[in-house]
């Protein structure tokens, strides 16, 4: 017998607007918009795109909630998940949370090692993986784990037949699972606004990761919030591909659309990612800045090949672009000009369309954090007709603070608080945050706690910014900050962002702390490497060319070409070059693509004394 979708604790006539748990979220969506489609994902047998109704994927949440009822986990217990963004994905988030259980989601791409210690400090329960290859890799890092009592593998994974001991009775594979499950009425369980719905790892670029506790209250409340800045709507898609372990794409890519009853595609992988957004055809995409960063990139290579004419023709759409974007904003008192009226539609069909096709040409909002946005990549798409708003927030505030409003874009500031929630400059410049979307606290450290979050509220962020006309613009981050031996302060984001804007650098850090001037450790592009090596007469591989004194000159000029509006003591005076990317499995990368930078250091240490020692 089918189970029941459990209408006495969570009431489907409750409006969306009044839903307070994910779960009243969820089933009211469900009431709302039964036959309207909910997800699309792209079938690799048939090489087609399916979509799934909220009716259907409600029905397959009852399978996955009854099955994780007959495993009687109490309310609060920690249920772990390390899968790609899918439907499936979905059915076990909303399951479990139904149940009063706590999600803990991980990133697919983390290293077996840091896996482990989350399950372990999280005490998570259960476990649901859908990569086989990567429980071979994980399981022995987890036998010794007393706590993790249920470990479902998904469709196609198969329990491996050289486990470590003590793992056979807790794996199971779960088609099987679902299938033997209790399929009698499932427990009646109150879910309360305050309960916990989700402990989410921090970034850990320094020490361990914490667990970021966060209640219904939190992650509803940022969404309601959300819904009144973006106003997405049933005719919006987006495309998912940012991964659900981050905070960023579960409130605004996946528990959004719920509220709004928007279709969410779910991307089959970064790789494939620019021919799904032409198939797809997003009109809302959530992202992080380097997908523009690397799409400007791409522009520029592209001029580079062509002709004089054809550089002329994109400044001038460019150019025009701007100038109507801030007229549109009334950042400017003047018209558009006749001459410019009568050019736009031929530029607009001869450059500016075809950018915007390359994301599906369809897109009305392109929402972007995580990271900072540089200026200049923000003006590109915004002249092109693509409504960049970029945004501000962290895992402990649910993450939205902050994002520019369509008719109040200023992409110099990651825009306006969103409804609800209070922002005020404390010591040093520090942005502190209060509201209802604000954490409950770090899991099980009580002491780091109270060192962010003050008894009245208001949570420090950590990172430094300005308030003007209540438009926030971030510095950096405090701990980030460099200060030089000689006493200069220097922010390393903004310097390591203008130096990757130049594509011979894939990634880059600067250091100098306490040491008499600034310099870089970089990763050269291996294409790039190749084109100036030949071009410098270098004969031998890669290998070769990046250890010539040709190439550090050249590294250093393009370093210093690409810095040139900051201050002198803020310029790299030497660096050290490297082909090996720096990567999540390597340790020297967040799952939210963060650089680790004392990881990156420790790595380097012999060549960092090398450069100041001389």
């Amino acid at each position: 017998m089918q189970p029941n979708l459990n209408e006495a604790t969570v009431p489907i006539h409750i409006p969306i607007a009044n839903a307070q748990t994910l779960p009243e979220l969820f089933r009211a969506r469900i009431a709302l918009s039964p036959d309207a489609i909910a997800y699309r994902e792209h079938d690799g047998g048939q090489n087609r795109w399916t979509d799934w109704t909220w009716r259907k994927t409600g029905e397959e949440t009852d399978l996955w909630r009854a099955a994780l009822a007959n495993e009687r986990l109490e309310p609060g217990a920690r249920v772990a998940t390390l899968m790609a963004n899918s439907r499936a994905y979905v059915c076990v988030d909303q399951a479990a949370l139904s149940l009063g259980l706590a999600i803990v989601p991980m990133h697919a791409t983390d290293n077996p090692g840091n896996i482990a210690y989350i399950l372990g400090d999280s005490g998570a329960e259960a476990l649901v993986i859908d990569s086989p290859g990567y429980w071979a890799r994980l399981a022995p890092e987890v036998a010794g784990l007393s706590t993790l009592k249920r470990i479902i593998l998904m469709t196609g994974s198969q329990p491996s037949s050289n486990r470590p001991a003590g793992l056979d009775r807790r794996e199971v594979q779960a088609e099987q699972w679902l299938t033997i499950a209790n399929r009698g009425e499932s427990r009646a369980t109150l879910v309360t606004p305050e309960m916990m719905a989700a402990i989410v790892y921090t970034s850990g670029t320094t020490g361990s990761p914490k667990g970021v506790v966060l209640s219904h209250r939190n992650i509803v409340s940022n969404v309601q919030a959300v819904m009144q800045c973006v106003a997405p709507g049933p005719d919006d898609i987006f495309l998912s591909f940012l991964p659900l372990s981050h905070t960023f794409e579960r409130t605004a890519g996946y528990y959004l659309p719920i509220a709004s009853g928007s279709i969410v595609a779910f991307a089959r992988s970064i790789a494939l990612l620019g021919e799904d957004l032409r198939q797809v055809r997003p009109t809302i995409l959530v992202s992080v800045p380097r997908i523009y960063e690397r799409a400007s990139l791409r522009i520029q290579e592209t001029l580079a090949k062509s002709g004089a004419f054809g550089q002329w023709l994109f400044a001038m759409a460019e150019r025009i672009g701007w100038h109507r974007f801030l007229v549109s904003q009334n950042a400017t008192a003047q018209r558009v000009p006749m001459l410019e009226q009568l050019l736009w539609p031929v530029l607009d069909w001869l450059v500016a369309n075809k950018i915007r096709a390359e994301f599906g040409g369809k897109l009305r909002v392109a929402i972007t954090g995580g990271a900072p946005m540089p200026e200049a990549v923000s003006r590109r798409f915004l002249a092109m007709g693509i409504n960049i708003l970029q945004g501000y927030g962290m895992t402990e505030t649910a993450p939205v603070v902050s994002v520019n409003r369509l008719e109040r874009n200023d992409p110099a500031s990651v825009g306006e608080a969103i409804p609800g929630v209070e922002i005020r400059i404390g010591d040093n410049d520090e942005l502190l945050v209060r509201g209802p979307n604000v954490m409950v606290g770090y899991w099980q450290r009580p002491d780091e706690t109270r060192q962010i979050l003050q008894p009245d509220g208001w949570l420090h962020s950590g990172d430094q910014a300005r308030i003007d006309g209540g438009r926030i613009t971030i510095k950096g981050r405090i701990k980030d900050i460099i200060v030089t031996s000689t006493g200069e302060k220097i922010s390393p984001a903004d310097l390591e962002t203008a130096i990757t804007g130049d594509p011979l650098f894939d990634q880059v850090i600067v250091i100098g702390e306490q040491r008499p001037f600034i310099a870089a450790i970089a990763v050269l592009n291996g294409a790039r490497l190749e084109e100036e090596a030949k071009a410098l007469g270098i004969t031998g591989g890669l290998a070769e060319a990046l250890v010539s004194k040709a190439i550090r000159a050249l590294a250093i000029a393009r370093i210093k070409r690409a810095v040139a509006h900051f201050p002198a003591y803020a310029t790299p005076r030497k660096v050290c070059l490297t082909l090996e990317p720096w990567t999540v499995g390597a340790g020297l990368m967040t799952p939210t693509l963060k650089l680790k930078r004392q990881a990156i250091q420790n790595l380097f240490g012999q060549q960092i004394s090398e450069l100041y020692g001389k």
